[in-house]
């Protein structure tokens, strides 16, 4: 976008030179009055320019935001997605863990049940 935004004011300001130096060559005026005219198309010219140049700046800060934002999301994305792999293999874990659990401690009231029974 840079690029193009450079080539833009470029060809304004090469543009305007040219067409500055043909009214100077083709205008049959006065010096004062070329001069004056010199002058204004030299400040319309700066102004288009200081426009252009604005709106080169305003759009690359347009899309820097917008990149820094999607790369922003994009990240915030991969980290969700990392956090649930990371809770469903917790999950997991626990779950095994507490199958485990429940499991010895059935078996233990079985034995001790069983234990009881005999004595």
């Amino acid at each position: 976008m840079e690029r193009k935004s450079g080539d833009l004011l470029f060809g304004l300001l090469i543009g305007g030179l040219a067409g500055v130096v043909a009214g100077i060559l083709f205008a049959p005026k006065s010096g004062k009055e070329t001069r004056e005219d010199l002058a204004k198309g030299a400040e319309a010219l700066l102004a288009k320019a200081k426009e252009e140049y604005d709106r080169a700046v305003e759009a690359s800060r347009r899309t820097y935001e917008e990149t820094v934002r999607g790369i922003r999301e994009s990240e915030l994305a991969e980290r969700v997605e990392e956090m649930e792999q990371k809770i469903k293999e917790v999950s997991k874990d626990s779950a095994g863990r507490f199958k485990r659990a429940l499991e010895a401690g059935v078996s233990a009231y079985k034995e001790t049940g069983s234990d009881e029974g005999k004595g």
